[in-house]
C-alpha cells in the first residue's frame, strides 16, 4: 500500500524548499494508486488533504454548508474518477481543480447563470501587468506567521473579492506556484500575476490594522 508522507505545518515551508523530484515521484505513486483502485489510498489522502481542502471551499463559497456538501462531492469525484489523474501535475492541483469546478456547476445550478464570469470574466483587475514578484520579498502574511490570529488573517482574507481572495489562498495558504495557480483557476499566467499583486495590495492594509490593534492591547 503507498504511503502519504505527513503534512508539514501550516506555513512553515515554501514551494522552493520542496524536493520536486520527491513530489513528481508521489504524483505519480498517487496517480497509479487510483488506478488500480489500491485500497486504503483513498482514505490517505482523505486524512492528508481533508482541511486545505475544506478550506479552499469555504474561502471559495463563503458558505460552510455549501462547501461541506461540496467537499463531500469533491471525494466522490477522487474516488469516481481517480483513473484521470496521471500524476504529471501535483495531486492537489488536481484536488483543486475539481473542487472549484464543482463549485462553478453548483453556483450555476443555483443562480441560473454561469460564474464564469465571476471567477473568469475580464475586468481592468484582470489586465497584464508589468511587474515580478521577487521570490524573497515579504508577503503581508509573514508577519503573522507565527501569531495565533488566524481568524483575523481568514476576516481580512473574506472581505476581498473572489478572484483576488482564491488567489491570495492557493499562494499562501495552498503554496502553489503561480503556474499550478494558474492551471486550477484556467487564467493566463499575467491574469495570476495580476490578481495576486491586487490582492496582496488590498489585504496588506487590513493586515496592518490587525497589527497595530493588537500591539495597542498589549
Amino acid at each position: 500500500m503507498s504511503t502519504i508522507p505527513s503534512v508539514q505545518p501550516f506555513f512553515a515551508r515554501t514551494s522552493a524548499q520542496v524536493d520536486q523530484a520527491q513530489v513528481r515521484q508521489e504524483s505519480l505513486a498517487v496517480s497509479e494508486g487510483l488506478k488500480r483502485q489500491e485500497a486504503g489510498l483513498l482514505d490517505q489522502l482523505i486524512v492528508r488533504y481533508q482541511h486545505r481542502l475544506l478550506r479552499y471551499l469555504l474561502y471559495l463559497t463563503g458558505n460552510r454548508e455549501m462547501a461541506e456538501d461540496l467537499f463531500q462531492e469533491v471525494w466522490m469525484r477522487v474516488m469516481v474518477r481517480g483513473a484521470q489523474f496521471n500524476g504529471q501535475a501535483r495531486f492537489d492541483t488536481w484536488l483543486f481543480t475539481i473542487a472549484r469546478n464543482l463549485v462553478i456547476d453548483q453556483k450555476r445550478k443555483r443562480t441560473m447563470s454561469s460564474l464564469d464570469e465571476l471567477f473568469e470574466g475580464g475586468s481592468d483587475d484582470d489586465r497584464p501587468m508589468s511587474f515580478e514578484i521577487a521570490d524573497g520579498e515579504p508577503t503581508p502574511f509573514d508577519r503573522f506567521a507565527n501569531l495565533e490570529d488566524r481568524q483575523r488573517i481568514a476576516a481580512a482574507l473574506l472581505q476581498l473579492d473572489t478572484l483576488h481572495r482564491e488567489v491570495l489562498v492557493l499562494r499562501f495558504h495552498e503554496e502553489l506556484s503561480l503556474e499550478e495557480i494558474a492551471k486550477v483557476t484556467r487564467a493566463p499566467l499575467s491574469t495570476v500575476k495580476s490578481r495576486l499583486y491586487r490582492g496582496m495590495t488590498a489585504i496588506k492594509p487590513k493586515l496592518e490594522r490587525n497589527r497595530l490593534r493588537r500591539q495597542e492591547a498589549v
